[in-house]
């Protein structure tokens, strides 16, 4: 996960501002209303509006710094803007009651974050109270089962102090069935894909698809082959919208995306 993003979601001396009486959206579109967000010096978020409509999916772009992650972190976490508003289904988020919020929202970062216990009793941190059914078909879609049953113990097997039993895309799988059992409409996905295995990328590709079906999505994409057929690609420099479109606009647009594109596909056919 991006270190600017992980600062940002552990901060915890502003909570969220939850109004005397707790409002409930009505749909899962996120909407940026002139939101402005950093310090006086560099704001990672400048004069920023969006509309990302439910059921779609948003893919962010941009260097290092560019504001990707601020803008995933503002949505996950509640963390003030420093002007404007984001909404929920029209719905201030500062108005959500806090416990809600969090059940609208499911985090799926590059590092995951598992707990030294068995695979599903990591599974089942995303619904505690949920039957052994929901978690092993979480577990079914997410294709955590097609290792998990080679192990001498399966679904109860220990994977170890954070996971060091396993291989990345397995952790990863284990991460999206978590996801798959909370089941919440919005999902913020910092795209996890790279390995030095094919077969595993394609693997965690898959989940992710199952993870994000009839969800409103935002993505930090880094790999632009990956999010063609997004809704929405914003492309983002010093904390401004500098493109927005679909894969094909901004290919034909020749701008910051169309040379972002070239570099990468360059930087695949030197691949052995």
């Amino acid at each position: 996960m991006d270190e600017h993003l992980k600062k940002i979601i552990t901060v915890t001396e502003e909570p969220m501002l939850e109004a005397e009486r707790g409002k409930l959206p009505q749909h899962y579109a996120i909407s940026f209303d002139r939101v402005n967000f950093g310090n006086q010096d560099k704001l990672a978020a400048r004069e920023l509006n969006l509309e990302i409509p439910e059921n779609s999916i948003l893919a962010l772009v941009g260097g290092t710094g560019s504001g990707k992650a601020t803008i995933a972190s503002l949505i996950a976490c509640c963390r003030g803007v420093d002007t404007g508003r984001i909404k929920i289904g029209g719905v201030d988020i500062r108005h959500i009651k806090q416990d809600k919020f969090y059940s609208l929202i499911t985090n799926v970062f590059q590092d995951v974050d598992l707990v030294d216990d068995t695979i599903y009793n990591n599974i089942k941190i995303g619904k505690p109270d949920a039957s052994e059914e929901e978690i092993i078909a979480a577990a079914d879609k997410a294709q955590v089962l097609d290792f998990a049953w080679e192990l001498p113990k399966g679904m109860y097997a220990l994977i170890g102090n954070g996971g060091n039993k396993l291989s990345d895309s397995q952790k990863q799988r284990i991460s999206i069935a978590r996801a798959l059992l909370k089941d919440t409409p919005i999902v913020l996905l910092d795209e996890a894909t790279a390995s030095p295995d094919l077969e595993d990328e394609l693997y965690v590709q898959q989940v992710i698809q199952e993870l994000v079906k009839l969800k409103t999505v935002v993505v930090i994409a880094h790999k632009l082959a990956t999010i063609q057929q997004a809704d929405q690609i914003l492309v983002l420099k010093d904390g401004e919208m500098a493109e927005l479109g679909t894969h094909s606009a901004l290919l034909a647009k020749q701008g910051i995306y169309r040379s972002m594109w070239d570099i990468q596909q360059k930087s695949r056919g030197w691949k052995v």
